[in-house]
C-alpha cells in the first residue's frame, strides 16, 4: 500500500498564528507594550524550569518519541480509511481468484509493517480469531507507546503555569526589597508577572491544546488500524469484494 501525501494541518498553524498574535496585539492594547513580554528571568524560570521538570519525569526513550510526533501537530498523518478500504476490496477479489497465496507478492512489497504481519498471518492461514488477537495486541502496544509521548506535552502544559507562579514570587521578593524605591515598584511588580504570562499562555496556548491534537490524531491512527484488523479478519474468513467493503465503511469517519 502506498503511502499518501501527509497534507499540512492549516488549521494547526493559524491557531498557532493566532495565538501569538493575542498576546503581542493584546499587549499593545492593553499598553503594556510587546516589551513587556520580553524577560531573560521569566523565560528561564518558566521555559527553561519546565523543560527541566518535564525531563525529570520522562525517560528518554519516552522523550525520543514525543519529540518525533510533535510534527503531527502541524503535518498529521494522512488519513488513509478510503484508500485502506479500496485496498482491501481489491486484495479480497485476488484471494478469491487465486487463493491467499496470490496475496503473497503484495505482503513482500507492503512497506507498512503492520499491514505486511497481518497479511502475513493471513497467507500463512492463521485463524481469524488468532490474528484478531495477534493484531489488536499491537494496536493497543502502540496506542500506549503514542499517548505517552502525547502525555510529555500534556506534562508541561501542568507545571508551566505553576513555575509561572514560582516567577511572579520571585519577582514579588525582589520587589519587597526596593520598598525604600517607590521608582522602582511599579517596573518590578509588571515584571514580575510576567512569569505568569508566560507560564499560562504556554500551557493554554501550546502545550496542551498540543496534547490534545496528539490524542485526537493518535486516536484516527489507532481507528485505522482496526480498520486494517478487521479487512484482514474478513479476507480470512473469504469474504466476497461486497461484503468486504460493507464491513470496512463502518469505520469510515
Amino acid at each position: 500500500m502506498a503511502k499518501p501525501n501527509r497534507q499540512f494541518d492549516f488549521l494547526s498553524i493559524l491557531g498557532l498564528i493566532l495565538a501569538f498574535a493575542s498576546l503581542l496585539v493584546g499587549a499593545v492594547l492593553k499598553g503594556a507594550g510587546i516589551s513587556a513580554l520580553l524577560s531573560s528571568a521569566a523565560f528561564t524560570i518558566v521555559v527553561v524550569g519546565t523543560i527541566a521538570s518535564i525531563c525529570v519525569q520522562t525517560p528518554w526513550y519516552v522523550m525520543k518519541h514525543a519529540l518525533s510526533i510533535s510534527s503531527w501537530v502541524i503535518r498529521p498523518p494522512a488519513n488513509r480509511q478510503e484508500q485502506i478500504m479500496k485496498q482491501f476490496v481489491e486484495w479480497s477479489v485476488i484471494a478469491r481468484k487465486q487463493g491467499l497465496l496470490g496475496l503473497e507478492t503484495i505482503m513482500n512489497n507492503m512497506s507498512d509493517p503492520f499491514l505486511r504481519k497481518g497479511l502475513m498471518l493471513v497467507v500463512d492461514g492463521t485463524a481469524p480469531e488468532d490474528i484478531r488477537i495477534i493484531m489488536e495486541v499491537e494496536t493497543e502496544l502502540r496506542d500506549q507507546v503514542d499517548l505517552r509521548g502525547a502525555k510529555v506535552y500534556e506534562g508541561m502544559g501542568i507545571y508551566a503555569p505553576t513555575l509561572g507562579i514560582i516567577g511572579a514570587v520571585l519577582g514579588l521578593i525582589a520587589v519587597m526589597k526596593n520598598l525604600a524605591d517607590p521608582s522602582k515598584l511599579g517596573h518590578g511588580i509588571a515584571a514580575a508577572f510576567t512569569a505568569t504570562i508566560y507560564g499560562i499562555g504556554l500551557a493554554n496556548l501550546f502545550f496542551l491544546p498540543m496534547a490534545n491534537k496528539l490524542k485526537q490524531i493518535i486516536h484516527t491512527e489507532s481507528m485505522q488500524r482496526n480498520m486494517i484488523i478487521e479487512g484482514l479478519i474478513a479476507m480470512a474468513q473469504g469474504d466476497n469484494h461486497r461484503k468486504m467493503e460493507s464491513r470496512l465503511r463502518s469505520y469510515m469517519e
